[in-house]
C-alpha cells in the first residue's frame, strides 16, 4: 500500500533551463536562416560574456562557481539578451548589455532566485534609451536586402564596423514593420496602404513570421513538458490581441489589426520565454495571469503611443515592480479557513 508523503520529482534547475534552450533552436535556426548567421556571433558572444561575468561575481562573492554555471540560467538571459538585440549590434553593445544583465540586475541582487526583474529586459532596456541609433539598425531579411551580406561580411560588420566595397548600409538595413508603422502613421497615412511596403508579410514581417512560428513552437514544446504554465503565455497573448481588436474595430483605418501585433516584434518570444521567467514573475496562478495580462496591455499602449516600436522590455520591466503586490493579494484561500 502506498504511503505519504507523495513527493514530486521535481526537474533541476539545470533541466529546465536545458529544455528552455532546446526550445529556443528552433527559433534561432529559423532566424539565421532569414537574416544570416550574424546572430550566431552574437549569440556567441553574449554566452561567453554572460559566463565569465557570472564567474568573476561568483569569485568575488566567495560563493561556489561550477554549481551555479552549470545551472545554466546565465546562458538562457544571453540567449535571450542575443535575441532581443539587433542581430548585427557591434560586439562591444552585446557585451555591455551582458555585463548589465548579468552584473547589474541578477548578482549585485544577489544572483539567481533574488532578482526582482528581468536580467534580459534590464539589459535590452539599458542599451535601447543609451544607444537608440545603434538598437534601431536592424538588417532587412536576406531576400529583401539591396546587396545581402555574406556571413564574413556580417561578421566583419560586427568586429570591425565595416561593409563590402561599395555598400552602404542603407542597402543592408530597413525600419522594422513596427516602426515603419508608426513612422507612416505619424505622416497620417491608413493602415492598409502602409501595409502594402515589401517589409510586410501577410501577418507581420516579412521572414520574420516564419520566426514568430518558431518561437510560437518551442513555447508548446515548455507548455508540453511543464516547463511552463498555460496561465502567462495565454493570458499575455488574449491581452494583447483583445486590446488591439478593440482599437482596430473603434479605427481600422489607423490602428492594425490583432494579428499584426500577435506576429510581429517580440511578442511570440515574451509570451514564451520572457514572461516565464520563474524568479521575476509571480507565483499564484490567478496573479500570473494579472501580471502577464498587465505587460499584453502595455506592449499595445507602448506600441501605439509610445516612443519605442516594441514596448515588451519596458512593459515587463514595469509589471516586474508590481509582482509583489500581486503576489500578496493573490494568495489563494487556506483550506480550512475563511476568505
Amino acid at each position: 500500500m502506498n504511503r505519504s508523503p507523495y513527493v514530486s520529482d521535481a526537474p533541476s534547475v539545470s533541466i529546465i533551463m536545458l529544455k528552455v534552450l532546446l526550445a529556443l533552436v528552433p527559433g534561432i535556426f529559423v532566424y539565421a536562416w532569414v537574416f544570416g548567421g550574424g546572430i550566431l556571433v552574437t549569440i556567441s558572444l553574449a554566452t561567453l560574456t554572460a559566463l565569465i561575468a557570472e564567474a568573476a561575481l561568483l569569485k568575488i562573492r566567495q560563493r561556489p562557481i561550477k554549481p551555479y554555471l552549470s545551472d545554466l540560467s546565465a546562458v538562457v538571459t544571453a540567449w535571450l539578451l542575443a535575441l532581443s538585440l539587433p542581430p548585427l549590434a557591434p560586439w562591444w553593445l552585446v557585451v555591455v548589455a551582458t555585463l548589465f544583465a548579468i552584473i547589474v540586475a541578477k548578482q549585485l541582487y544577489g544572483g539567481l532566485g533574488y532578482n526582482p526583474f528581468n536580467p534580459a529586459m534590464a539589459g535590452y532596456a539599458a542599451m535601447l534609451i543609451s544607444f537608440p541609433i545603434i538598437m534601431t539598425k536592424w538588417p532587412a531579411p536576406l531576400l529583401l536586402a539591396q546587396t545581402p551580406l555574406s556571413f564574413m561580411d556580417q561578421l566583419g560588420y560586427i568586429f570591425a564596423h565595416t561593409l563590402p566595397s561599395g555598400v552602404t548600409m542603407d542597402a543592408v538595413t530597413s525600419a522594422t514593420p513596427l516602426d515603419y508603422l508608426k513612422t507612416q502613421l505619424m505622416l497620417k497615412q491608413e493602415v492598409s496602404a502602409i501595409t502594402q511596403a515589401p517589409i510586410f508579410g501577410a501577418y507581420g514581417a516579412k521572414g520574420g513570421e516564419l520566426v514568430t512560428v518558431a518561437y510560437l513552437l518551442g513555447g508548446l514544446y515548455l507548455v508540453q513538458q511543464r516547463i511552463i504554465s498555460w496561465h502567462l503565455p495565454t493570458a499575455f497573448l488574449a491581452a494583447l490581441a483583445a486590446i488591439s481588436l478593440i482599437f482596430y474595430g473603434f479605427d481600422s483605418a489607423h490602428y492594425a489589426n490583432p494579428l499584426f501585433h500577435l506576429m510581429s516584434g517580440a511578442s511570440m518570444l515574451c509570451a514564451f520565454f520572457i514572461i516565464t521567467d520563474p524568479v521575476s514573475g509571480p507565483t499564484t496562478p490567478r496573479g500570473k495571469l494579472y501580471f502577464a495580462a498587465g505587460i499584453g496591455i502595455l506592449t499595445y499602449l507602448i506600441r501605439v503611443y509610445g516612443g519605442y516600436p516594441d514596448g515588451v522590455a519596458f512593459a515587463v520591466l514595469i509589471m516586474n515592480m508590481f509582482v509583489p503586490i500581486i503576489d500578496a493579494a493573490t494568495q489563494p484561500r487556506v483550506f480550512g479557513h475563511k476568505e
